[in-house]
């Protein structure tokens, strides 16, 4: 060769893949939060129409029995018929948030595996338009007032394409393709930061709108939010996954990958570890479902006796831990590692829920609510934990397995707390946030377990690097 050719510089370097870790990626925070609206507006909405419709039928009138019923001790309200009305209302409830798990159960974990091949958007695209169709139905038998059973369906439907469920985990999925491991803590905050925010507006404004304008409206701004998602998913979001492949949707081999997750022989320090935050993950969403699922009826009864304004603050307080908890999980990750910021959470909702157990003035309520303001960080930790110990074609089937048991939080919530509540109104009205609160240092326990050895590890292996010639 020549001297010339020697002297040339080296070719450049090939562009990154499409994909990479780019800036300009447009994120999923706006879809999520469209999501989360959709499906906060449709619940409370679709529970006070079934109320109102299934007392309808059985001649019961809610507006002069809540009038007069007042704030007392729990008694007033033994009305046969009332009570009728209530447990249709509740069985409904269970035959139509069951039959969206257990057929979401089947999807998600076939649909989050399978984008780890084919990319996340269109397990993104499915759930979305998915919701959009469930609220299409909701709305049909609002306007031709179908049977209720048909809310069931609408609810399959959503399910068939992995529902709300698998939003959650391909969002999440796409945040860690996305993110450097040292800032993946936060983005998996942001994100949850967006949950709350959706939350709290879809709290405050679908109560309010129901009451000026009825069901409709309200369900129509659902409708729209779950439409925009899809949109949004489909035209604007660009493909996360590196190296797309062809796959088959419809193989055992995606159930077979999230199967793998928690027995990978390769991998036993991961596998236990795995296990161990699932466990921990399980029980604070648990309690943290739990207590909400009962924070109205403790607000309701006697002595606190708050009215529906009272109830609509206390919602927004409860949804402002979401923003708080962002903030102060990035001030503490300056001077101390996740796992003690996590820590530090779950010390501010086991305080919170002590605090609301015993509350009897509406200042002491708020106090509760205000201490709670560290305790949304634990849980974004866990999943950022749980991202870094598969590799990057896994983290669709990892988040696909932590979608179900965030569903099966919810069900194991509203069976243990709603029946735990009545049970113990005769001795200590606010006994369920004390028990969700000695729940909560199992998974405090378990946090530091792993912490401390996984220190003692890296000492270890230091010494051994040292020792070695």
């Amino acid at each position: 060769p020549s001297m010339a050719a020697m002297a040339a510089p080296p070719p450049a370097e090939p562009p990154a893949p499409p994909g990479r870790r780019c800036p300009a990626l447009l994120g999923v925070e706006p879809l999520v939060f469209l999501a989360t609206l959709s499906m906060g507006l449709q619940g409370p909405l679709a529970t006070q129409y079934l109320w109102d419709r299934l007392g309808a039928e059985h001649g019961y009138s809610d507006r002069n029995s809540t009038e007069s019923a007042g704030c007392g001790d729990g008694n007033a309200s033994a009305d046969p018929l009332r009570q009728e009305v209530e447990a249709l209302v509740s069985h409904w409830n269970l035959y139509i948030n069951l039959g969206g798990f257990f057929v979401s159960l089947f999807s998600v974990t076939l649909f989050g595996p399978w984008s780890d091949s084919v990319g996340r958007r269109p397990a993104l695209i499915l759930p979305a338009a998915g919701m959009a169709l469930q609220t299409a139905t909701y709305l049909l038998v609002m306007y031709l007032e179908l049977h209720v059973a048909f809310f069931l369906l609408g609810r399959i439907f959503s399910g068939l394409t992995g529902d709300y469920s698998l939003i959650l985990a391909s969002c999440f999925s796409y945040v860690a393709d996305t993110s450097e491991q040292r800032a993946r803590t936060f983005r998996v905050a942001v994100l949850e930061a967006c949950l709350g925010s959706a939350g709290m507006v879809a709290s405050i404004g679908g109560g309010q709108w129901r009451k000026a304008q009825g069901y409709i409206n309200p369900f129509w701004l659902a409708f729209a939010a779950s439409l925009a998602a899809t949109l949004y998913a489909a035209l604007f979001l660009r493909e996360s996954v590196k190296q797309k492949k062809e796959t088959k949707l419809l193989t055992l081999s995606h159930y077979k990958a999230v199967y793998r997750l928690y027995t990978a022989p390769e991998r036993p320090s991961s596998r236990w570890k795995l296990a161990l935050y699932s466990l921990a993950f399980f029980l604070i969403v648990t309690v943290h479902f739990g207590a909400k699922d009962i924070y109205v009826l403790y607000e309701l009864g006697f002595p606190l006796c708050w009215a529906s304004d009272l109830i609509g603050y206390g919602s927004a307080a409860s949804y402002l831990a979401y923003l708080s908890s962002l903030v102060g999980l990035r001030l503490l990750q300056l001077c101390l590692e996740d796992t003690w910021v996590a820590e530090i959470g779950l010390v501010s909702n086991v305080a919170g829920l002590v605090v609301i157990s015993l509350a009897t003035t509406t200042p002491l309520m708020f106090t509760g609510y205000g201490i709670l303001f560290l305790s949304m960080a634990p849980t974004p930790v866990i999943r950022s934990k749980l991202s870094k110990l598969v590799s990057e074609t896994e983290q669709g089937a990892l988040f696909a397995s932590v979608a179900c048991v965030q569903g099966l939080c919810s069900l194991v919530a509203t069976g243990v707390f709603n029946s735990l509540y009545p049970a113990t109104l005769h001795f200590m009205r606010g006994f369920p946030f004390l028990f969700g609160a000695i729940i909560l240092l199992i998974p405090a326990a378990i946090l530091g377990f792993i912490q401390i050895w996984d220190s003692k590890h890296d000492y270890n292996h230091f010494q051994d690097a040292s020792l070695s010639p």
